[in-house]
């Protein structure tokens, strides 16, 4: 009954909005059908599906046809118990009106664990044997290890079995609420993730399914840290929910939550998302679709609608309010994408580090609220301290408040988050030049050339702080060192400029494709400004190494020198005329008169 109320509730809603918003707001509700249950239908194919209760005798079940035997598993799970922790102040994003408060929905299991150590260790051992540890993935910022469930039939087939002995009727039994029947339950993207000190962490975010289960497959005497971190219990090691092995979490899937950092050793974990086949999931449609839109096709307008139908079917959506948002902010609208992050903030009750870094963002954009801005990255750093993009942002704001000493903590700290964070070496490095501080600004622009996407930028300022020293090396008399520097300096800028050749060329064809975006344009801009740049620069080397070798009494390799710049660049006036001076030392008036006349 509770199950057929729901559906005429929806069915009403849907076509009062259908009303409201016309064909294309019905048009993707249909697609949010079929796209369900093509969902269902191969989930089935790779994973266990009950079958439905018989009408005529309830108690007969027909084995499902993609279930094994071949791995011995223990099931008597009476002596596990549940510890029920709050989803936060906002219900989650599909059939919020069916989850009852108290928001008690994340049940991490307790007592008696799910499958025994010797178990996991078993499957471990398999997965390994398929493969697992030598697969890794992009996830948002980070990288992890492991792999899709899909990939690792063997390892499938024990997932299945318990699927089918266990934790298809756990979650039936702890989510009444929502599931009819374990028949309904699919099991929709599962993996096996590894964590370790080079793939430590997720990102903080939310999981692609009505209800997500995690399950620990490691003993935590194998590592340390880890964990899995819901964001609005708090930013601190201690508000951390750990599980040893066997064990599990099962809660919804729209909860902010991550891996936590693991520092050493070795953690495994099963992560599956969960969809159910008798209920569609149209607010996460709608903004995954949105999503898409807005990323991958560029339809900003479509993708605003996609959000404001998944607001009116659930006006409490957070995902879609900071989506539509990131819109707004493209569209310059600050404004406007100001009101939708503030009331995501006013849902979590200011436990968002997503949405408080977008509104230090978006506070940037507007003038004279520097200091609302940096108040915003603080407060998303004391929720989520290892964003490195987040130290990185509030790093240039205190830096352009004066504040250079914190400026450059921020980016030391963006660089232990992920030592390949290029713009945080450049900035680090650019800070320390400007305080006189070439050393260490040269050690800094040393490491920012190990990150591809900054290489070119960090050999152009690792030339500059050469030439500085050059300078300041030849003034002190000590022209060998002046003449290694300067040496180095035109070797950095010789190695960049074919970096930021093949950068601007590469984006002019990304234009050209319609396939370029905001932030590659900015990248290759600096390019161009770099490249403009180039000749003024590539000339003050040439010319202080040939001061330097006129110094040490090397007038023919003064000279030489002084001739590969006027072959370069043979329409600055000042090239000649460093050229003649030479030839007048050398004796040589003729040519001396020849290069004058080229001026």
């Amino acid at each position: 009954k509770k199950s057929s109320s729901y559906q005429q509730r929806l069915k009403a809603r849907l076509e009062e909005l259908g009303t409201k918003y016309g064909p294309e707001f019905t048009s993707a509700i249909r697609q949010n059908e079929q796209e369900h249950i093509e969902d269902c239908r191969i989930s089935c194919e790779s994973f266990y599906c009950a079958t439905k209760p018989n009408p005529i005798n309830k108690n007969v079940d027909t084995p499902p046809t993609n279930t094994t035997t071949n791995i011995e598993t223990e099931t008597n799970t009476t002596e596990t118990t549940f510890v029920s922790y709050s989803f936060g102040a906002t219900p989650p994003e599909d059939f919020a009106e069916e989850f009852g408060f108290p928001l008690d929905l994340i049940k991490v299991s307790n007592g008696k664990p799910l499958f025994t150590p010797q178990e996991a260790k078993h499957v471990l051992s398999i997965a390994e044997n398929e493969g697992v540890a030598n697969n890794e993935y992009k996830s948002g910022k980070y990288r992890l290890g492991g792999d899709w469930l899909t990939n690792l039939p063997q390892t499938r087939q024990w997932f299945n079995q318990k699927l089918q002995q266990t934790f298809f009727p756990l979650l039936h039994s702890l989510f009444p609420e929502i599931i009819s029947d374990i028949s309904v339950l699919r099991a929709h993207s599962v993996s096996l993730l590894k964590y370790n000190s080079t793939h430590p962490r997720t990102d903080v975010h939310i999981d692609n399914g009505i209800l997500a289960m995690t399950l620990a497959m490691t003993p935590m005497e194998d590592y340390t840290g880890g964990g899995t971190f819901f964001e609005h219990m708090g930013g601190k090691d201690e508000d951390v929910l750990a599980m040893d092995v066997g064990h599990g979490t099962f809660r919804p899937g729209s909860v902010r939550h991550g891996g936590h950092k693991v520092t050493s050793g070795t953690r495994y974990i099963l992560g599956a998302f969960l969809l159910l086949e008798d209920r569609v999931e149209h607010v996460r449609r709608l903004k995954n679709r949105g999503s898409h839109l807005r990323r991958e096709k560029g339809d900003l307008d479509l993708a605003e609608k996609h959000f404001e139908w998944a607001l009116a079917l659930n006006p409490k959506c957070t995902t879609c309010l900071k989506d539509w948002a990131e819109i707004l902010y493209t569209k310059k609208d600050y404004v406007g994408a100001e009101t939708k992050i503030r009331r995501v903030l006013e849902l979590l009750e200011n436990r968002d580090s997503d949405a408080l870094f977008t509104l230090g963002l978006v506070l940037s954009e507007q003038g004279g609220r520097d200091e609302e801005s940096i108040e915003a990255y603080q407060q998303s750093i004391e929720l989520n301290a290892d964003d490195a993009e987040l130290c990185y942002n509030l790093g240039i704001k205190l830096g352009a408040k004066g504040d250079t000493k914190a400026e450059m903590a921020m980016y030391a700290k963006a660089t232990i988050i992920d030592p390949l964070f290029g713009g945080a070496w450049i900035n680090w490095g650019t800070s320390l030049a400007e305080s006189g501080n070439y050393d260490d600004a040269e050690v800094m622009f040393l490491k920012a050339m190990q990150c591809k996407d900054v290489k070119a930028k960090a050999m152009v300022n690792l030339a500059l702080v050469y030439q500085t020293k050059a300078n300041s090396l030849a003034a002190g008399g000590n022209l060998l060192g002046a003449k290694d520097s300067i040496r180095k300096a035109a070797q950095n800028l010789d190695k960049a400029k074919p970096l930021l050749e093949r950068m601007v060329a590469s984006e002019k064809v990304n234009q050209s494709m319609s396939s370029s975006s905001a932030s590659s344009s900015t990248v290759v801009s600096e390019a161009e400004d770099f490249l403009k740049q180039f000749g003024p620069m590539r000339i003050q080397c040439h010319r202080l190494m040939g001061s330097i070798l006129a110094g040490l009494k090397d007038f023919e390799a003064c000279e030489e020198e002084f001739r590969i710049a006027s072959r370069d660049y043979p329409h600055i006036p000042g090239v000649w005329e460093m050229l003649a001076r030479v030839l007048d030392i050398r004796g040589k008036m003729d040519d001396a008169k020849w290069a004058r006349e080229k001026l």
